[in-house]
């Protein structure tokens, strides 16, 4: 417990940090202005957005390498964030989103959930998938909906293709309250639901074979938690665009300091999560100020190294084993 206090703590000084620290440096909010308070409300609506997004990618990397068995999982690498993005582009060309907020997260999710189904297709053999196979089908199928989207938007307007391009680079800037909510939902019912698997994602660990002998169906368990895992994603995507490999840092990150216990390894990784993406939106609002960049870059400058060593170091424990 004091090292899930612990990590409360580093979120409140995140949430500080990014509310305080602007272009110009460290400022007070001027409650006494309408504009102070205005420019202090949508910096608070920022970090809601980023505790959110970067919770729900940590949460559904800690579910799909614990049901896939594979430490190389995460949304973005699977490709199930890239599938997650067509859907909700879809949703934003062709003005569905108008009609509701929840209509964006429900089509990032119904794409998302088919990538993911193709990629385990695409990377079994007779029902099982292999760790290389799941890595090489999630680049290609990742690839194909990426492809996908550079055709929605050479025939989308000036307009759709603004929105669209910047929102695919990973930005937490412009969501509306009513977004927010959806997605925060769906998030948060992502994350009740694996926690509520958390003692079958430990004994699922064990082997198919074991969890049966348990008393656990792993074929229900696994379907339930890679619909509540692609669900969080989806809505991750839905709201801030795509952000890779947080989902893949720091679940192995937690899952070195609060051990493999589901349950722990979920609640600290979303509280992780959430303000590891609130401090690099905050280094991406002021690393070249007064321009900013896109969240996305600053997580895939950190991630993209250590997916590489995390790559390495596995296939010298493969090569070994």
């Amino acid at each position: 417990m004091k090292r899930l206090a612990g990590l409360a703590l580093f979120v409140l000084v995140a949430a500080l940090v990014g509310g305080l620290l602007g272009p110009e440096g460290f400022a007070w909010p001027e409650w006494h202005t309408p504009i102070g308070r205005g420019l202090f409300t949508l910096r608070l609506h920022r970090l809601a957005t980023g505790f959110v997004t970067g919770a729900a990618l940590a949460a559904a990397g800690v579910v799909f390498q614990a049901v896939l068995r594979n430490p190389l999982a995460d949304p973005y690498v699977l490709g199930v964030s890239g599938g997650g993005a067509l859907g909700a582009a879809l949703c934003i060309l062709l003005g569905w989103y108008a009609w509701h907020p929840v209509v964006l997260p429900l089509g990032a999710f119904v794409m998302a959930a088919a990538t993911l189904v193709l990629v385990y297709a695409l990377a079994s053999h007779e029902g099982v998938p292999s760790l290389y196979g799941l890595i090489l089908s999630g680049v290609i199928v990742s690839a194909m909906a990426s492809s996908l989207l550079m055709l929605l938007l050479s025939l989308a307007s000036v307009e759709g293709l603004h929105s669209v391009t910047w929102w695919t680079l990973g930005n937490l800037q412009g969501s509306s309250t009513g977004l927010l909510t959806a997605c925060a939902v769906c998030a948060a019912a992502g994350l009740a639901i694996s926690l509520g698997l958390s003692r079958q994602l430990d004994v699922l660990t064990l082997g198919a074979t074991t969890a049966h002998h348990l008393g656990v169906h792993p074929g229900r368990v696994v379907a339930l938690a890679l619909a509540a895992a692609t669900l969080a994603a989806a809505a991750a995507v839905a709201l801030a665009g795509l952000i890779g490999f947080v989902g893949l840092i720091v679940p192995h990150a937690m899952r070195h300091w609060l051990g493999a216990g589901h349950r722990r390894l979920l609640l600290g990784s979303t509280l992780a999560g959430g303000g590891l993406l609130v401090l690099c939106d905050t280094l991406a609002r002021t690393l070249l100020a007064p321009r900013e960049l896109p969240v996305g870059v600053i997580t895939a400058l950190i991630g993209g190294p250590f997916f590489l060593a995390l790559l390495r170091s596995r296939r010298r424990a493969w090569s070994a084993g």
